[in-house]
């Protein structure tokens, strides 16, 4: 089966245009790894061949029929995760890793998060949840602040595949132990971070007012910025903002946090900082995503900037998979299915693992197939996303 696992990645990798260091680069596996894989002589565990499977835009069954799901496998560890943040304020065990290779495996963790590989973090959150706070709990002087960084960021990556895959209680309580940790720091760019993320409390809950006034009231506490990564933090926070805003109906706020945002962003290259992409690219998608949620005469903004603009390389797999749901929705309520549809399944080719836990992609795929059920690559895909 190996053998056979192997072949299937090879033809999908060459179908792609990517070499074995270009599959090993997106996936977070070693290139070895991949490598031996596609001889043959090594087979990929479920979280392996899940990183691989998205890295080349399809599910993992295409690659191994006998893959039962990373949704299975996820559900499975989150009572793992929710006990290795049980008693997160008390010091239990010394951590099993030291310092470096905690910072590696942190890291990696981001990466993970960014490319939508939920199944990698779940497989490795419990026992990176433990060995963070045990750091933090043992960490004194200048290294308690990277201490707390790194439980803010391994709390953050367990929080986003909690959160995509409905278990939005055990994502409060990572949350606050991000608050927790982001305390021990005094850092008002980090404490600016999980307020960014603590957005998704109310966003899951529709408290749409209360988030709004939640995320104004970070963001007259954050200090005036002066430098890029603090600019980036504070920009971030608006580009969030917004959007809460949008869902709250409140149009001209959101604008005007995206205004914001958009001049923070001016000067200020694309990429990750805090662990959040923000820059030009990021504040464009966030234009969609407002658009989108303030539905209505706003639509054609939508469809305007999906119609002359694509998010590149520089943007991070799951927010260019997000990017293409959100005009995927504009494109169907606008009355253009078969250019929805294509949005779709463009945002599956980005990342599989988080298109198919969207709760927007799975709504548009049905709605989609009441309007053409003949069509077979739209029954197949909803087979794939779950909505038959």
């Amino acid at each position: 089966m190996a053998d056979h696992i192997g072949q299937r990645i090879a033809a999908r990798r060459r179908a792609r245009r990517m070499t074995q260091a270009d599959l090993a680069r997106a996936s977070h596996v070693s290139l070895p790894m991949i490598k031996g894989c596609e001889r043959g002589v090594r087979s990929p565990g479920p979280s392996t061949l899940e990183a691989i499977a998205s890295a080349l835009g399809v599910d993992p069954s295409r690659l191994d029929p006998a893959h039962v799901g990373t949704g299975r496998r996820v559900h499975a560890a989150l009572p793992a995760i929710s006990a290795a943040i049980a008693g997160y304020e008390i010091a239990l065990d010394p951590p099993l890793r030291p310092p470096a290779k905690l910072r590696e495996d942190v890291a990696n963790a981001v990466g993970w998060r960014l490319a939508a590989q939920y199944g990698l973090i779940a497989a490795q959150a419990p026992q990176l949840l433990g060995d963070a706070l045990a750091h933090l709990h043992s960490a004194s002087g200048t290294h308690r602040n990277e201490a707390a960084h790194l439980v803010v960021a391994a709390a953050r990556a367990a929080d986003a595949t909690a959160y995509k895959y409905g278990a939005h209680d055990l994502s409060a309580r990572l949350i606050d132990v991000m608050r927790w940790a982001a305390g021990q720091a005094g850092d008002a760019d980090l404490d600016a971070s999980v307020a960014y993320v603590r957005a998704e409390t109310f966003l899951a809950t529709r408290a749409h007012r209360l988030g709004r006034l939640m995320l104004e009231r970070a963001l007259d506490s954050c200090p005036s910025p002066n430098t890029g990564r603090s600019a980036a933090a504070l920009g971030a926070l608006h580009m969030r903002t917004a959007v809460v805003a949008a869902r709250a109906g409140a149009a001209d706020d959101a604008y005007n946090h995206l205004n914001d945002a958009r001049t923070l962003a001016e000067g200020l290259p694309e990429g990750i900082y805090l662990g959040t992409a923000f820059g030009p690219s990021s504040v464009r998608i966030h234009e969609v995503a407002v658009a989108v949620s303030l539905g209505g005469d706003h639509i054609g903004q939508a469809l305007d900037i999906a119609r002359d603009w694509r998010p590149g390389e520089e943007i991070p797999a799951e927010r260019r998979s997000g990017y293409w749901i959100e005009v995927a929705r504009a494109q169907l309520w606008s009355g253009n299915p078969a250019e929805a549809f294509k949005s779709l399944k463009e945002a599956r080719r980005h990342a599989p693992q988080h298109v198919r836990e969207h709760p927007w992609a799975r709504e548009d795929i049905e709605r989609l197939r009441r309007i053409k059920r003949a069509d077979e690559s739209l029954t197949s895909y909803a087979e794939w996303i779950g909505a038959v």
